[in-house]
Formats: structure tokens, sequence, C-alpha cells
């Protein structure tokens, strides 16, 4: 199963995505990430994080779209709809899913304020795809898929409303 982590700008979000479902997956399936309208750079807080938790960052880039070599068959926006984010749009074939998170480079603070936004990013991000590849991926019809995708990000977004995480 190929992946598509999108968002607008694939400077944060959609990097910690796709860095994260790699590390954790097998290796039939594999994720990527874009964006409609890339800002041609990862977020260093991103990078940080993401090493900070063991994961690689080798070959992590800010691109768009345009630059995938493999149609995904599932896309995942992250952009935060909440925030009036504008999520891209796109066209294929793929499974589209939302799983809306704050955009921690948004934060503004002191610097335990802005942490915290990147680790409860990361955090709800790494929860959603622990989920997602507890399924049986190469087994669910598309529309069975489909559901237990949106539900992850429900009861996930539900837990973090509870538990008081900002993501």
């Amino acid at each position: 199963m190929n992946v598509l982590f999108l968002c607008t700008g694939n400077s944060c979000r959609s990097i910690y995505a796709e860095a994260v479902f790699n590390y954790l997956t097998e290796t039939r399936h594999h994720a990527w990430s874009a964006g409609s309208h890339s800002t041609g750079e990862v977020n260093p807080l991103t990078v940080i994080w993401l090493e900070q938790e063991g994961i690689p960052t080798r070959g992590l880039g800010s691109k768009t779209w345009d630059d995938l070599d493999v149609p995904p068959d599932v896309v995942i926006t992250v952009c935060d709809n909440a925030a009036g984010e504008a999520c891209p749009l796109f066209f294929g074939k793929a499974l589209r899913i939302h799983w809306g998170v704050p955009d921690p480079s948004k934060a503004e603070g002191r610097e335990a304020e802005i942490e915290t936004a990147f680790a409860s990013t990361f955090r709800a991000l790494r929860r959603r795809i622990e989920a997602m590849l507890a399924l049986p991926l190469d087994l669910l019809p598309s529309d069975a898929l489909q559901q237990a995708l949106e539900e992850i990000h429900e009861r996930a977004s539900r837990e973090e409303a509870t538990q008081g995480d900002t993501a």
C-alpha cells in the first residue's frame, strides 16, 4: 500500500507522518508526503523532534505531489480545518481521508510552548498511524478501510480532547 500524507506546505505535519509511518511499517507499505504549495524546506524543529524520537530523517524533504513517482492508494490530509486552513484536494483514484491536526509551526510563545505544540502534533499523528498499521491493510476492502481510517481519527480526537492534548 502506498500512502500519501498531504498538507499545504509539506514542512511539518506531513513530514512527521511520512517519517513515522515508514519507521513503524513493514516494507510492503510505504508513505510519502507532499504539499499543494510546498515550502521547499522541512521545518528544523520537525527534524529535531524526529531525531529525538529515534526516527530517521535522511531523505526527508518538502515536495509537491508532482514529485511523486508512485500513485498513492490512500491520501491522508493532515491540515487543520478547525484552524481555518484550506486542505488541498488531491485528484486521483486514491481513498481520501482527513486527519486534521494543528500546525505546530504556527505555535507562538515561549520555547516550551512551541516544543509542546510540536510534541502534541507528533503524538497525535503517531497515535493514528499506529492504529492504522494495526489494521489488516492488505485485506480490507476500500470502503471498510476508509471507514476504519476515519474512525481512527475520530477516536483519537476524542481521546486527545479528554486528555487536554492540543492535537
